[in-house]
Formats: C-alpha cells, sequence, structure tokens
C-alpha cells in the first residue's frame, strides 16, 4: 500500500516555527546560571523551532527541508528575537504558549515524520521513532547545546509518551488503510489531549526503582 506524508499548508507550518522560536527564547530566559548574548537566543530559538525536521531528515537520510527553503529559518529566527523582546508580556500567556499550542505543534511534527517514514519504507516501529524524534527533536537539540541532560529522560508529564502515544495511532491507522490525512488529524488530536491531560493532572511515570531482597524475619524461640 502506497503512503503519502501527511502534509499541512505551507502558513501553519510557519506558524509552528515561530511558536518555536519563542518558545526557545522563553527558555534561554529561563536559564539564569548562563549570560546567554542574543545569537545564543536565536540558536535556542532555532534549535527548539527546527531541530525536530532536521533531525528527523538526517535519520530518514533526506534532504533536510528546512534547509531548503528561507522561510523556516527566517520566520524561526526572528520570531525569538521577538520573543526575548517581548518576553514580560508573553510570560503571561505561558501556559498558553508552552503547553497548549506546544503540544499541537508536537502532533503535527510526530504526523509528519511518522508518515514521512511510512511513505519512504520504513517499519512501523522505526517509524514510531522517526516519528517521536520530530515531535521532540527541538527539545532534544536544545538541552544539545546547552549541555543540559535530556528533558524527556526525566521525570514529567509525559512529554515523549503523549508524541508516541500520536504517533502510534497514526501507524496503526495507516497500517489498517485509513487515509493519511484522517490519521494524521486524530495523531494531533491524541497528542494534544494526553498532553495536555497529563499537565492538568500531574501525571507523570514513577521515578526508577529496584526490586529489593527483604531479609527472612528472625524466628523468636
Amino acid at each position: 500500500m502506497s503512503i503519502t506524508p501527511f502534509q499541512v499548508t505551507l502558513w501553519i507550518e510557519l506558524l509552528a516555527a515561530g511558536l518555536g522560536g519563542l518558545q526557545g527564547a522563553l527558555f534561554a530566559a529561563g536559564v539564569r546560571s548562563r549570560r546567554i548574548d542574543v545569537l545564543g537566543v536565536i540558536v535556542i530559538g532555532l534549535a527548539v523551532s527546527l531541530g525536530g525536521s532536521l533531525v528527523r531528515d538526517l535519520v530518514l537520510n533526506q534532504p533536510p527541508v528546512v534547509l531548503w527553503s528561507n522561510w523556516y529559518l527566517t520566520v524561526a529566527g526572528a520570531s525569538a528575537i521577538l520573543g526575548m523582546m517581548l518576553r514580560p508580556v508573553l510570560a503571561r500567556a505561558d501556559w498558553l504558549i508552552t503547553v497548549l499550542l506546544d503540544a499541537v505543534v508536537m502532533g503535527l511534527f510526530g504526523a509528519i515524520g511518522a508518515s514521512k517514514a511510512l511513505s519512504l519504507g520504513v517499519s512501523a516501529a522505526g517509524a514510531l521513532v522517526v516519528g517521536v524524534i520530530g515531535a521532540i527533536g527541538g527539545g532534544m537539540l536544545r538541552d544539545v547545546i546547552l549541555s543540559q541532560p535530556f528533558s524527556f529522560l526525566h521525570v514529567g508529564t509525559l512529554y515523549a509518551v503523549a508524541a508516541g502515544a500520536g504517533t502510534g495511532a497514526l501507524i496503526l491507522l495507516a497500517e489498517l488503510g485509513t487515509p493519511i490525512p484522517i490519521a494524521g488529524s486524530v495523531c494531533v488530536v491524541l497528542t494534544t489531549l494526553m498532553r495536555l491531560t497529563a499537565v492538568r493532572f500531574d501525571w507523570t511515570f514513577p521515578e526508577q526503582f529496584a526490586v529489593r531482597r527483604t531479609s527472612p524475619k528472625r524466628r523468636r524461640d
């Protein structure tokens, strides 16, 4: 069965790129331990905004889409500068930007990544990995640049799990013959709902633990 990548109009992708730039600027402002200059804000904004798409295409051995058009880099960089200048104002809408819209963007890039992998003949398991990379790759690249531990590996509100659930649903629906536009829309909705629910109710995975052997109680005579 031939599968085509999930596609949205260019202005939606640019809107997502702009949101990533804003998120990068807000994150840079929160890094109090380092003095990040304007160039650093732009770099972090580009990483958060376009990192997922860049890593996705490199994994799939495809030409990086974000480098073939001036619009992605321009919008992401300009949004990072705007976010830096308007940080006090944007901080009031932090939940809207960093949670609600971020969840939608995660689902969008997850759907694009997974469907693109399937269209290239990647296995279902591989497509799931690519979809998650597309969804959260920007945060991963940001952490690499700042020499920080990957945030998704620590106890949190199911960031990567939401992306995996959405892309997994897309792959399953695609295998069942569902048209990609419908499967991709389900991916976006499911990722968004799961992410928002996890944040609202503070759902997390339990912290690591080991099974401990209990010493037998001594018999009392």
